[in-house]
């Protein structure tokens, strides 16, 4: 009995110590399952807050606002060929005219009638909207087809070729509604934007992107600082507005790239604004001159000059009499600032001065032999404007079309003279052709009397008798020429 008794206690015991075992065991471990779970727990909401992704922007209620201010363009350009083929592309001779005119002598001329598309905008709700250019360029009939539906014959108020604007006007029956211009300035790579256009005829079309890059220049002109974006442009996009998140328009579709995807270009509405405003109020454009030639500079001449960057435009050449010429600034200076605004490149002084009205006086930054220093320039209307009129006059006489001497000119064509015009192009088949005059050739008389600017050539071409023979004085190269040119 007292074994039995002895066996239960120990038994007893045992259970004892091995309950209490297991209970300080799960008191030692159960806090640490708990840290561990409020840590794997907390680890878990932060993956899923670092790694959550926002919903993308919905532009719908944006574009159901914005669609009555965007319009699509049609137009009508009429031309005679001869024969009956249709004319290929880009001006190319048809083949096939030569082989019936050997055999069929004269082909009578036929008119054909050629269709375009674009997009535009209305800026005002009287009926006054803005395109490309090349929209319309050429075009005999012009219709502007609102977002309901109703078709108005368009007419061309103003246009410009340089940075391929436009503006047209409709007479609507109610007031329409017109967009709000943002600032192109603010807008940064990374920002989204909304095209709306005509692309391919397919009729109002929304597309959105980013900004991929800003101030891109193509080639196309002196003023190119365009705006790329993915936004999908095709071709009929031409001219459409492209809208900031805030739904105002901050650029006007331009331009594509053959072949690419994803590329598109938009001229910046602060530099188009100035466009506009000028052809809608006086039918044409008056830009400011400042009279020099300018080049980039890249990092061996900030070197050589001791810059301390690559920034700003250098000086080429001055245009003799110019307001730079005029205000003391010379070949080898460099402008880095323009009335405020920094000079980066060659194109931000070209497109400032262009937006700059005739007759103001600006402040330019200029480091001139190493030193910094302000210079105040009076700005004076651009030559070429008033000269394009006077060529268009004389043209027809002569078959030629000449340009006075500038430092972009005297360096496309190599001249070295600072005075006389310069033929920039020679009819085919004119008189002008058949003396021998060239592109390139500097005109210094005619009939003895000297030929310094745009309207000493104008002078003496209107003194030139019908069915008399002409003396001219040509610089060819390096060397002095007389040609007698025979008018009919």
């Amino acid at each position: 009995m007292k074994r039995l008794s002895t066996l239960l206690v120990l038994i007893l015991s045992v259970f004892v110590i091995t309950m209490t075992g297991c209970e300080k065991l799960e008191e030692g471990t159960t806090p640490q399952k708990k840290i561990d779970t409020e840590k794997t727990t907390e680890k878990k909401e932060d993956i899923v807050e670092t790694s959550r992704v926002h919903e993308l922007p919905s532009f719908a209620d944006l574009v159901e606002k914005l669609k009555p201010s965007v319009v699509n363009i049609s137009t009508t350009s009429t031309f005679s060929q001869g024969g009956p083929f249709p004319r290929p592309p880009f001006g190319e001779e048809n083949p096939f005219e030569d082989f019936f005119k050997r055999f069929f002598g004269d082909i009578p001329q036929q008119e054909f009638k050629q269709s375009g598309l674009g997009s535009g905008f209305i800026i005002s709700e009287d009926g006054y909207v803005v395109t490309n250019n090349h929209v319309v360029d050429k075009a005999q009939e012009i219709e502007v087809i609102l977002e309901d539906g109703k078709k108005y014959k368009a007419q061309v108020i103003g246009k410009d070729a340089k940075t391929d604007l436009v503006v047209l006007k409709i007479d609507p029956e109610k007031k329409l509604q017109a967009v709000v211009f943002g600032d192109s300035d603010k807008l940064r790579i990374g920002d989204w934007v909304v095209a709306i256009g005509n692309p391919f005829g397919l009729g109002y079309t929304v597309t959105a992107g980013i900004v991929s890059a800003k101030g891109r220049s193509l080639g196309l002109s002196s003023y190119d600082d365009f705006i790329q974006t993915d936004a999908s442009l095709n071709p009929g996009n031409s001219g459409g507005p492209l809208f900031n998140q805030m739904g105002d328009v901050i650029g006007v579709n331009t331009a594509i790239v053959a072949g690419g995807q994803g590329i598109g270009f938009a001229i910046p509405i602060n530099m188009a604004k100035y466009v506009i405003e000028q052809l809608k109020d006086k039918g044409k454009v008056v830009r400011g001159w400042l009279g020099v030639l300018v080049q980039p500079i890249t990092p061996a001449i900030a070197e050589s000059m001791k810059l301390k960057e690559p920034k700003g435009a250098l000086v080429s050449d001055v245009t003799p009499n110019s307001p730079a010429a005029e205000a003391g600034i010379k070949r080898g200076d460099v402008i880095v600032d323009f009335n405020g605004k920094k000079i980066d490149d060659v194109n931000d002084l070209t497109t400032l001065a262009a937006a700059t009205p005739p007759g103001t006086e600006v402040k330019l930054k200029v480091i001139s032999d190493g030193n910094e220093k302000d210079i105040n320039v009076k700005l004076r209307e651009f030559p070429d404007e008033t000269a394009e009129a006077t060529e268009k006059e004389v043209k027809e006489k002569l078959g030629l079309t000449v340009h006075e001497i500038t430092p972009q000119i005297a360096a496309r064509f190599r001249v070295e003279v600072e005075k006389g015009v310069v033929i920039t192009h020679v009819d085919q088949g004119s008189v002008a052709q058949e003396s021998g005059l060239q592109p390139g050739d500097v005109i210094l008389e005619i009939v003895g009397q000297a030929v310094n600017n745009i309207d000493d050539y104008k002078s003496a071409v209107d003194k030139i008798e019908k069915g008399k023979s002409a003396l001219f004085l040509i610089k060819r190269g390096k060397n002095t020429i007389y040609i007698g040119i025979r008018t009919e």
